[in-house]
């Protein structure tokens, strides 16, 4: 009976908090925390200024930053870079590299690396601001044709710099 009244007088509590807006908690299942006042969003076009050039790299990155925001997030989407929170930057670095060298110095695997300065901006709450550079790789067989799975390479190189941009944007960790 004891154990009763405290699970009674415990629920009143967090009822009359959760009525009165004494205590507001807000649950994502992304893990982002954005604040109630940050209601759109915008990617302005990512231009690619790295020595080697991919064509499409700049197109694919702005889209799939896009998508992402629009998949993982319940904000609107704005144009010309005029949402709450706005995401700029360019590609500055695309090159490859060998790795996993042998001892008749020889290597065995290569390295594709893309790196992305974005520059984050949050008009409501300055204090989540950033200017910051993500890079990530992914590494291949040095018998791989690499024309042949270059595309597969960069959309997976992207997705974990989208992934990493995401959470230092908006997860606050």
């Amino acid at each position: 009976m004891k154990y009763l009244k405290y699970i009674f007088f415990t629920l009143f509590i967090v009822i009359c908090c959760g009525s009165c807006k004494l205590a507001s908690i807000s649950y994502s299942m992304t893990g982002a925390s954005i604040s109630p006042e940050v209601k759109t969003f915008s990617v302005d076009y990512f231009q690619n200024k790295a020595l080697l050039v991919v064509p499409y790299l700049s197109t694919l990155f702005t889209e799939k930053l896009q998508t992402y925001m629009r998949t993982k997030t319940s904000l609107k989407e704005m144009t010309d870079n005029n949402g709450d929170i706005q995401f700029s930057g360019e590609i500055v670095g695309y090159y490859q590299k060998p790795i996993d060298i042998q001892r008749d110095e020889i290597a065995t695997s290569n390295r594709l690396t893309i790196e992305i300065r974005v520059k984050y901006i949050n008009t409501k709450d300055d204090k989540y601001d950033f200017d910051s550079r993500f890079s990530n790789y992914a590494d291949y067989d040095i018998n791989a044709d690499f024309d042949a799975i270059e595309e597969e390479l960069i959309t997976q190189i992207l997705d974990k710099i989208i992934d990493d941009i995401y959470n230092k944007a908006l997860v606050n960790w």
